[in-house]
């Protein structure tokens, strides 16, 4: 299914563990890695192409993923011809894509790179979310950057136990003022 132009929709998902990592598929004998991604099959909403996708290519499923968000537009790449079956040349660019940020609410344990008979991955692992993109091949790169860009806003706080520490503490420790521990249950504070 392409459009006027000769791009196929696809989605491209961006899956975050408790640390902000993402979760990167090493391509199945290649050394190319990428985020998992696929076509929106005729009827599908791209919500719903991303859950069959992430099911097929990593074996998760709805209950183990939150959605957080999706690029607002479609991003697009252009494939080089040598990359194009022949059969597809002078009608077919490339890709349109919307990207979907996820937060993993399962474990690694619940990830299945052999969930269908058709792997896309035989290996993955965690990245950092700004992890170089030279491992990406070249002509999807300027989207992985653009979908991280845009995303990025909406990654989640991490360490927010020491979220005092560094709004309040640390503001009046750099104002030359020391902060005091509260006093005891129970006393009043002194007065000087």
């Amino acid at each position: 299914m392409l459009d006027r132009e000769g791009f196929r929709p696809n989605v491209g998902i961006i899956l975050l563990n408790s640390r902000n990592q993402v979760f990167w598929g090493k391509r199945l004998r290649t050394h190319s890695w990428q985020f998992p991604q696929g076509g929106i099959k005729h009827g599908e909403s791209p919500e719903q192409a991303m859950l069959r996708e992430l099911q097929e290519e990593v074996g998760l499923l709805p209950e183990h993923v939150h959605i957080i968000a999706r690029t607002r537009e479609w991003l697009r790449y252009e494939v080089p011809e040598h990359y194009i079956r022949k059969d597809a040349r002078g009608h077919y660019r490339g890709q349109k894509q919307i990207w979907f940020l996820l937060r993993l609410l399962g474990h690694d344990s619940d990830m299945n790179l052999r969930a269908t008979d058709h792997p896309e991955f035989d290996a993955w692992r965690w990245n950092e979310y700004w992890v170089p993109l030279d491992m990406v091949i070249e002509f999807k790169r300027n989207v992985y950057e653009m979908a991280l860009t845009e995303l990025a806003r909406y990654l989640p706080r991490t360490n927010h136990h020491n979220r005092y520490l560094r709004s309040g503490l640390r503001a009046q420790h750099l104002q030359g003022q020391t902060a005091e521990p509260p006093p005891p249950e129970g006393t009043a504070p002194s007065a000087e």
